[in-house]
C-alpha cells in the first residue's frame, strides 16, 4: 500500500500547453483527460469547460510526478496550486483527511467518483489547498 505527496498546478485554460511543457522539460509519460470525456446526464460539464484539462499526470523516469489541471469556470484557481495527496492506502489517506480537514473548509467531501475512487478537496485552516485521491484496487 502506497501514499505519494505531489505538488498540483492550478492553471486557467493553459494547462494542457504547461503539461506538454513539463513533459518537453523532464521527459516521461503525460496522460490526460477532460472536463467534457466526464460529462454525462448525470454531471453536466459547463459547455465552456468541457475542453479544458480535468485532470493531468506527468511521470518521470527520475520518479517525479507532477500534476495539474485547469480551474472550471465556477471556481477560483488556488493562488498557491494544491498538494494532492493520492495512492491505495485508503486507511492512512483518510486519516490525514480528517486530520487536514479538522479546522478547515471541505470542498468536496471524500467519497466515490466517476471515475471510481474516493475523491475529496478542502482548504485547511491555513488555507492550503489540498485533494486526496484514494485509488481503488483494480
Amino acid at each position: 500500500m502506497t501514499a505519494q505527496l505531489n505538488p498540483y498546478l492550478s492553471f486557467r485554460g493553459e494547462a494542457k500547453a504547461a503539461m506538454e511543457l513539463y513533459r518537453d522539460v523532464f521527459g516521461g509519460e503525460l496522460s490526460s483527460n477532460t472536463f467534457g470525456e466526464f460529462s454525462s446526464a448525470d454531471h453536466q460539464v459547463d459547455p465552456g469547460d468541457a475542453d479544458k484539462i480535468m485532470h493531468a499526470q506527468l511521470t518521470t523516469p527520475e520518479g517525479f510526478c507532477l500534476m495539474g489541471a485547469d480551474t472550471p469556470q465556477a471556481m477560483e484557481p488556488s493562488a498557491n496550486g494544491t498538494i494532492s495527496l493520492s495512492g491505495d492506502d485508503a486507511e492512512a489517506l483518510r486519516g490525514y483527511w480528517t486530520k487536514l480537514s479538522d479546522g478547515g473548509n471541505v470542498l468536496m467531501p471524500l467519497e466515490k467518483q466517476m471515475w471510481g475512487d474516493e475523491f475529496g478537496m478542502l482548504v485547511d485552516r491555513f488555507g492550503v489547498s489540498w485533494m486526496v485521491n484514494i485509488a481503488q484496487a483494480s
